[in-house]
């Protein structure tokens, strides 16, 4: 699978791509950035093979956000981590609604596949993100090391890590999250997609829910979470963090396995994202290089 590389950025010494390509799951054409750190850059023995962390964006956002506005690429390139920056959902399907709200359809493909048509047609960003795009970049890019790679995300790009990280037990090194819909089953953002993507039967809904998903969970498990005390949709319990807490707690997991920093004053914007930047990318960088 071939991508295009359309704008080549320098960035703390290494190298922002914006990248197309075409794509079976998601049935359509998809953009996303790549940040390869300086560590990756160069020919022959220069060029060394990076460790890779995905990061999921939230509702309305594109690739271009994280790479643009969350300086990841500031801690990426000090510690020699590439980065992925992947779209929130498909784009241009021309389904029947898909851009009349900004919580459902175009900007909001919640990380999982659609079995309710019409969107099983192309919402399969569950498949994109696991499956079709790690292998498309693992094989385009013989600097990315697929034997160790993390994950993180942002709102609905938290939802999308976490849950991702527990469905899929040794498939990725660590996991962290910015104020992640951490229980989306019992918010409205999370009940409107899945009764849209998934239908009305909610035993599918807890398969993606990261609550419901910890509660199964066996062994150690490690976890970090920033959550703004002025975060407006926190107020609004759209984020709900106390609960995957407290499930974690008892499922067994260790005092400290699921470290939740409550950050006084912080909203839900991309300004918080770069105040801690650093450290979940440290955090991810400890358990890579592991």
């Amino acid at each position: 699978m071939a991508f295009k590389t359309t704008a080549t950025i320098a960035s703390f010494g290494g190298q922002l791509l914006k990248l197309t390509h075409p794509a079976t799951t998601t049935q359509c054409h998809m953009s996303l950035n790549l940040y390869l750190p300086p560590q990756a850059i160069g020919e022959g023995p220069d060029k060394a093979k990076v460790p890779v962390l995905f990061y999921l964006a939230g509702l309305t956002c594109t690739g271009d956000n994280g790479a643009e506005k969350g300086f990841f690429q500031h801690g990426a390139s000090q510690r020699g981590v590439a980065v992925v920056y992947p779209d929130t959902s498909p784009r241009g399907l021309n389904i029947q609604g898909e851009d009349d709200s900004y919580d459902f359809g175009t900007g909001a493909g919640f990380y999982i596949d659609a079995v309710k048509e019409p969107w099983s047609k192309g919402y399969k960003m569950y498949s994109y993100i696991t499956d079709e795009l790690p292998k498309a970049l693992f094989s385009a890019f013989d600097q990315l090391d697929k034997e160790r790679v993390s994950i993180m995300g942002h709102s609905m790009g938290g939802h999308g890590a976490l849950t991702i990280f527990l469905k899929n037990p040794g498939k990725y090194k660590s996991v962290s999250a910015f104020a992640p819909i951490a229980n989306p089953v019992n918010c409205p953002w999370g009940e409107k997609a899945f009764r849209g993507y998934l239908g009305d039967d909610e035993s599918k809904w807890r398969e993606h829910d990261a609550t419901e998903l910890v509660k199964g969970w066996k062994g150690k498990l490690d976890v970090l979470i920033d959550v703004g005390t002025a975060d407006n949709f926190y107020k609004q319990k759209q984020l709900l963090p106390e609960n995957f807490a407290e499930a974690s707690k008892s499922a067994g997991v260790d005092e400290g396995g699921v470290r939740t920093r409550y950050q006084p004053g912080y909203d839900h914007s991309y300004y918080t994202m770069a105040t801690f930047a650093d450290d979940h990318v440290q955090y991810h960088a400890e358990r890579l290089f592991a």
